[in-house]
């Protein structure tokens, strides 16, 4: 027996085609979704199951909107929602000055839990129904949000971030400490409900190489665990950690030696690779967090999209909050497409949306639950209202395409668009 029967325009992107968004892209003018016990058990035609003898008057019947599988951030900081706006600094400075003072206010356990509730709600507003999180070096920030997550079984994947050296000493662990309490987070949470654990060494230049070699002893004892960092975002980043890793021949061998790039690792932004990394990376079966906004933001440049894409390197559009300035999808996808075009490459709207969904899911290798409006999946997702913002509203009216409608959507749309989110087929956002 369906739970949820909808009946609207559905946007999708077929779970069981290759990875051309063009080629995989479905649209539906007037489709029914149904769902039951948190999956999706049916998407087709209204007229064909009118034709069959299917009883319409079931179905919520929503036919201006447009219900699409629910957005993938696979690149967060759950504790630097406060960090955003921070005016004027680059990298290094910018986690000095604001990020690290934000996350030492979760070393309190009642500020954490707070926080992280209004972290996930955030998303949900924002249509993101998965997400891969950094937390804090502060092992119940982890737990608090594993915790919600669960509540309200949403499909998430985080972990307690690693940093054993440069930076506050309140916001220190130890290698010691980070494996023990990633052990025990690994062991309680890892596979409850639809919950993962990821490996979360910030980056290398605040590990020393005993942590990084626990990391390495951690991720031998749970293999199937995802790995998450950062990698050649800024320019003095990188040579700062040069002189921190001497031995190293690049900033992705800093990694290698410890065996932390695998086909589940994901380096956030890889804008300043070299053409051995981009080999390397490439060869690992690794993925790529495309973080835009941040990228803008910081000034740390432009990662060339079309080169890791050529060496078909796996890739998931993200948002980066805090240096981000926004948890809109919409808005990261409007920021994809410029820092695209300023590289001769022109992004378009089915490529973003699949880099925002089913193209993220297969990059974090759940594209067999997630990220498609498809019969099996799991029933996230959303549903698109522009009556709730105006000019694109009227914009849309113009508009001869599904294609069309999607890249207004992704250049001038935020959070405004949503008015729904479906978690396992449950309402857990509806705009007010």
């Amino acid at each position: 027996m369906a739970s949820l029967i909808l009946r609207t325009r559905v946007a999708r992107f077929k779970s069981d085609a290759g990875a051309n968004p063009n080629t995989c892209f479905d649209y539906l003018d007037d489709a029914v979704v149904e769902v039951a016990n948190g999956k999706i058990t049916q998407v087709e035609s209204a007229q064909i199951l009118a034709e069959q003898g299917y009883d319409l008057s079931r179905c919520e019947h929503l036919p201006n909107r447009l219900l699409m599988a629910g957005f993938i951030d696979a690149h967060v900081h759950a504790p630097q929602l406060d960090v955003m706006g921070a005016y004027g600094e680059q990298l290094l400075d910018w986690l000095d000055k604001y990020t690290f003072p934000a996350e030492l206010k979760f070393a309190e356990p009642d500020y954490s839990a707070q926080q992280t509730a209004r972290f996930l709600a955030q998303l949900h507003a924002h249509g993101t129904t998965t997400a891969m999180v950094y937390t804090t070096s502060f092992a119940h920030s982890t737990e608090h949000l594993f915790q919600q997550a669960a509540e309200c079984n949403m499909r998430l994947l985080a972990g307690k971030v690693w940093m054993d050296r440069n930076a506050p000493t309140a916001l220190l662990d130890t290698a010691e400490s980070a494996f023990n309490d990633s052990r025990n987070l690994i062991d309680k949470w890892h596979g409850f409900q639809r919950l993962g654990y990821v490996l979360t060494p910030r980056f290398a230049g605040t590990s020393t190489p005993q942590q990084l070699r626990s990391a390495k002893e951690l991720v031998a004892a749970y293999p199937d665990v995802w790995i998450q960092t950062h990698l050649s975002e800024n320019q003095a980043e990188v040579e700062w950690t040069k002189t921190l890793f001497p031995e190293a021949k690049d900033y992705l061998h800093t990694y290698e030696q410890f065996n932390l790039v695998t086909e589940k690792t994901l380096f956030a932004h890889c804008i300043h690779l070299t053409p051995s990394e981009t080999d390397r990376i490439a060869a690992s079966g690794a993925g790529i967090a495309f973080c835009p906004s941040s990228n803008l933001f910081l000034g740390s440049g432009l990662m060339n999209y079309s080169s890791i894409k050529a060496h078909q390197i796996p890739v998931a559009l993200c948002s980066d909050i805090g240096a981000g300035t926004s948890l809109s999808p919409f808005v990261t996808m409007g920021d994809a497409y410029k820092v695209c075009q300023l590289q001769n490459y022109p992004l378009t709207a089915l490529e973003a949306f699949y880099l925002a969904s089913l193209g993220a899911a297969r990059t974090l290798h759940l594209g067999d639950k997630i990220g498609s409006v498809d019969a099996g999946f799991e029933a996230d997702f959303i549903l698109i209202n522009s009556e709730g913002h105006p000019y694109i509203h009227q914009r849309i009216a113009s508009c001869k395409s599904i294609e069309e409608e999607l890249f207004v959507y992704m250049t001038c749309g935020d959070d405004r668009l949503i008015e729904r989110t479906y978690i396992a087929g449950q309402p857990i956002y509806t705009q007010q």
